[in-house]
């Protein structure tokens, strides 16, 4: 009763923040126009050969950090870096925003909310999972009182939902999936960070939020189970698009759109370091830097299956087309060509260089 009356309590304050709280939308346009007419390395023309000396990166991506760092790999970048404990499209887009950084990690739809707030940025990346659709990164929490069975059923319940984040897209293809729109339920604006979703769930505060898929929502099924929890598959599409994205101006920089062709070409070399080192991997990352137990770690792993890294956009960018469309026509934004969205010039570097290590890691050894 002690755990449910704090669930409550958190929740209740959360709602009431959000619902109290002045909205504060920035004024990225001027910003953006400024910049766009800045000139510089013109975004059609070749990147530069060679990465100038002195040439330095403000990166967020933690991830790669720790693989670079781990290996000993990011005393070989070709350009001075310095890491940014920063990673996801909130903190990224506000990054962004403040000129912090100069690239960021994060899944595919804050990009898209950058360019419908003004911020012109360009993805460089794109990571996706082997089979999406069995290795889903996001599924549903249901409620213990929510009588939810089927996508169905969604229809007049309560939706946590996060604009301008991956969650917020996985209610509303789910929505799509099952035939409704979300007039057809209510969408309660809900932020995603620590353990908000579950606790608003666990005390009724909405009936469905989308919850980390493994480990997230096996926790989830442990504490609220017995109480009536239950978990749902939001539909069959994918929800595994990841991807680096940087402000269009870092890219109109000739050094740093030098740099940056380097830091992709390292970032898929990690990605390949990790899937063929899964065991270091798991105690240095996972339980060393995260805490996390031996045991969790591994089902985390297996729940994400093998990466794919595109050597080719095309599907990605019809992919992202049909994204924005969505987000457009649902949250009353204004659509735009999915393909000024991807800076080309970088597409094929991280699977080159996937492909480039797994040849030198096969390769039989000199005598």
């Amino acid at each position: 009763m002690a755990k449910r009356k704090s669930v409550s309590a958190i929740v209740i304050a959360v709602l009431a923040l959000v619902a109290f709280a002045p909205i504060a939308l920035f004024s990225y346009h001027a910003w953006a126009d400024r910049h766009q007419r800045g000139g510089g390395l013109p975004l059609t023309a070749r990147i530069p050969d060679t990465v100038p000396p002195g040439t330095k990166l403000i990166i967020g991506d933690p991830v790669t950090q720790r693989v670079l760092q781990y290996t000993g790999w990011d005393k070989q970048l070709p350009f001075q870096v310095e890491w940014a404990n920063i990673s996801g499209g909130p903190g990224v887009t506000e990054a962004f925003h403040a000129r912090a950084i100069d690239v960021g990690s994060a899944a595919n739809i804050p990009p898209i909310n950058a360019i419908f707030v003004g911020i012109p940025v360009k993805i460089i990346t794109v990571r996706l999972r082997g089979d999406p659709v069995h290795h889903p990164i996001y599924v549903l929490g249901i409620a213990p009182r929510a009588r939810v069975r089927s996508l169905a059923d969604l229809r007049g319940k309560r939706i946590a939902f996060s604009r301008g984040q991956a969650q917020g897209l996985v209610v509303l293809r789910a929505l799509q999936a099952a035939g409704l729109t979300p007039k057809d339920v209510t969408l309660v604006d809900l932020p995603t960070s620590g353990d908000i979703y579950t606790g608003a769930l666990a005390a009724g505060a909405v009936d469905v939020a989308p919850l980390g898929a493994g480990i997230n929502a096996d926790r989830y099924l442990a504490d609220y189970g017995a109480e009536g929890a239950r978990l749902l598959a939001h539909g069959p599409f994918r929800d595994d698009p990841g991807i680096l994205y940087a402000r269009t101006e870092t890219l109109q920089d000739p050094a740093k759109a030098a740099a940056l062709r380097e830091y992709v070409k390292f970032w898929g070399r990690a990605i390949e370091w990790v899937q063929t080192h899964r065991a270091e991997w798991i105690q240095d990352y996972y339980v060393k830097n995260q805490g996390v137990s031996a045991q969790d770690a591994q089902s985390i792993i297996d729940a994400a299956g093998h990466p794919e890294v595109p050597r080719n956009w095309d599907e990605m960018i019809r992919y992202q087309q049909d994204t924005i469309d969505l987000l457009a026509r649902e949250t009353s934004q204004k659509p735009f060509a999915a393909a000024t969205l991807f800076d080309r010039r970088f597409e094929t570097f991280a699977a080159d260089a996937i492909a480039q290590y797994r040849s030198r890691e096969t390769a039989p050894a000199r005598r």
